[in-house]
């Protein structure tokens, strides 16, 4: 020790100085541990939001493609059902206008046959009757 200090003095001062270092250090390892913490908390809930966004997204490309299935297979059913009425009409009228065109054939070779018959019988009758 140096003449004129005081022991008293320097064991306080050394005192003080590793209570403020020990007090210094506390405390840097508490905040480090709390800036840990904190780290820590914000992943958690990074990842808890990333989790929640890919769930969301999940179930709304879902439903949206169901929903398109189902709207297309609707429509799918709709055409088909409305093919086949417009075929089954078209038969129904081809078979119609197939029909009455016979029947008026047929009507005309009869009346014209009948016709012709009926001249000739008047004919035959007037002459020889």
């Amino acid at each position: 020790m140096a003449a004129g200090e005081n022991p008293l003095v320097v064991v306080v001062v050394v005192v003080v100085v590793v209570v403020v270092v020990v007090v210094v250090v506390v405390v840097v390892v508490v905040a480090v541990e709390e800036v840990v913490f904190v780290v820590v908390v914000v992943v958690v809930v990074v990842v808890e939001v990333v989790v929640v966004v890919v769930v969301v997204v999940v179930v709304v490309v879902v439903v949206v493609v169901v929903v398109v299935v189902v709207v297309v297979v609707e429509v799918i059913v709709v055409v088909v059902v409305v093919a086949v009425v417009v075929v089954v009409v078209v038969v129904v009228v081809v078979v119609v206008v197939v029909v009455v065109v016979v029947v008026v054939v047929v009507v005309v070779v009869v009346v014209v046959v009948v016709v012709v018959v009926s001249e000739q019988l008047g004919i035959f009758i007037f002459r020889y009757g």
